[in-house]
């Protein structure tokens, strides 16, 4: 299937490595030009190469730097003719306990998870709508469906970026100009930080690492973990030409893990 988006714009967020840059790769197949953030200037130069191998037609762009900074943002923004494709992604805060949580550890979260994509959409949203295109995905998690009570940061940042996209997503002079906002919510995906955590979880239990990663895959009806590959190419489909009735939504990738009706 033709997605209908060769010559594109994306701004691709934390798109170095893990599920962002499975989308970044996506869309670089789909002809899309994209400019990729992330902090790490040597990773993100390695994944700029991989992209331009993946689609040589396509223009790469990579910014290094904070995208929860304001001098990250007008960074990436600045690196882009225009953004017809927004892709807000940052790491997850860390898990914890919330007593141990002071303000500064809600502000943070709030930042990266909450303010930042919402920046990012503010920015960007009324040029698309002027366009008559445009295309945001949010990647937040699967804890926004069915919260994990050690990852209340994330839970409560992330929640609230859902509830604002529920709002603005409907409005007739976004919806009705061909802009759709979505958010994309990961399950277990064998990245780089999963990878982590289990190491950690292992560590901490005295088990071995692949017998963590074993008894983590069977709770999954999919008995595997998902890849960014696959993530990336739900992601290019959202953003596709052929994805302009669908917005306002949560759309949960994770193996069937979920057990909720709805």
């Amino acid at each position: 299937m033709d997605l209908g988006l060769t010559g594109k714009w994306a701004l691709v967020c934390a798109a170095s490595k893990g599920l962002g840059a499975g989308c970044a790769e996506a869309l670089a197949a789909e002809g899309v030009n994209v400019v990729i953030t992330a902090r790490g200037e040597e990773a993100l130069q390695a994944q700029a190469a991989k992209l331009r191998g993946i689609n040589p037609a396509v223009q790469v762009v990579a910014v290094a730097g904070d995208i929860t900074t304001e001098a990250g943002r007008a960074a990436a923004l600045a690196a882009a003719p225009r953004v017809d494709i927004l892709i807000n992604n940052a790491g997850g805060p860390p898990p914890g306990d919330f007593r141990d949580w002071e303000r500064e550890q809600w502000l943070a979260a709030l930042d990266a998870n909450m303010l930042t994509p919402i920046a990012l959409i503010k920015a960007t949203v009324d040029p698309m709508a002027d366009r008559g295109f445009g295309r945001i995905v949010n990647i937040t998690s699967g804890a926004v469906k069915a919260p994990i009570d050690v990852l209340g940061l994330s839970n409560g940042a992330r929640s609230g970026l859902t509830g604002f996209v529920a709002g603005i997503a409907r409005q007739s002079r976004i919806a009705g100009r061909n802009v759709t906002i979505n958010n994309l919510l990961p399950g277990a995906f064998d990245t780089e930080r999963l990878q982590k955590t289990m190491a950690a979880g292992a560590q901490k239990s005295g088990q071995p690492v692949d017998d963590v990663r074993a008894k983590r895959m069977s709770a999954i009806p999919a008995q595997r973990f998902g890849s960014a590959a696959e993530f990336g190419a739900i992601c290019a489909l959202m953003c596709s030409a052929h994805a302009g009735y669908l917005t306002g939504q949560n759309i949960l990738l994770d193996g069937g893990s979920y057990p909720g009706t709805f």
